[in-house]
């Protein structure tokens, strides 16, 4: 595995869970690029006591991350605040004024067409900002 291919470095990450949180953080990456193709993926704050990373992906900035703790998979989204989100996917971070967040526990199930439509959203979001340092 090449040490800067973000696909490989997300496929060792979900491969070394070994547990639902692997197979929950690769149907969220299944329906993220289901979502949008054009989408990439990144692995941000690799550090010596986090070699894995941070499985990222971006379209226009960041789109969102997917963390996984010893009892969730946690996807933030960095403008999830400017995303509209009717079926009430966004369950933590809701307090914050630009981030939102999903927490996902051992047996939750994501509903995957209002998943990719936040996607979606997000994706809208980020091409809608402003470019920075532009008139």
């Amino acid at each position: 595995m090449a040490d800067d291919d973000p696909a490989a470095l997300i496929d060792a990450k979900i491969a070394s869970l070994g547990d639902w949180r692997g197979a929950t953080l690769a149907t969220l990456r299944a329906l993220i690029r289901e979502a949008d193709p054009t989408i990439e993926e990144a692995v941000k704050w690799r550090k010596p006591t986090n070699p894995a990373g941070v499985p990222t992906w971006e379209r226009a900035g960041v789109i969102c991350t997917g963390e996984t703790y010893r009892d969730k998979v946690k996807l933030t989204f960095a403008r999830g605040a400017a995303v509209d989100d009717p079926t009430r996917l966004f369950n933590a971070s809701l307090d914050g004024h630009v981030r939102r967040a999903i927490d996902l526990f051992e047996g939750d199930a994501v509903d995957a067409a209002a998943f990719k439509a936040l996607v979606r959203g997000a994706v809208a979001a980020n091409l809608a900002k402003p470019a920075r340092g532009g008139t």
